[in-house]
């Protein structure tokens, strides 16, 4: 076997532990309990803020 299969191999192979181990990573951190905080601990009320711009006519020069 020449060395540029070996090495497409190789890659290959590591190509497919680091997304098998990608996926177990996913898995586990999916699984954690996820609770929202407490209404209690906002100390306001979060304010929207909306910019909209209207353009138009774009003015030749």
């Amino acid at each position: 076997m020449d060395r540029s299969k070996l090495v497409a191999i190789i890659t290959g192979v590591i190509s497919i532990i680091l997304a098998i181990a990608y996926l177990i990573l996913v898995q586990l951190l999916d699984y954690r309990d996820m609770k929202p905080a407490p209404i209690s601990q906002f100390d306001q009320v979060p304010a929207i803020i909306s910019n909209c711009w209207h353009i138009d006519k774009i003015a030749e020069v």
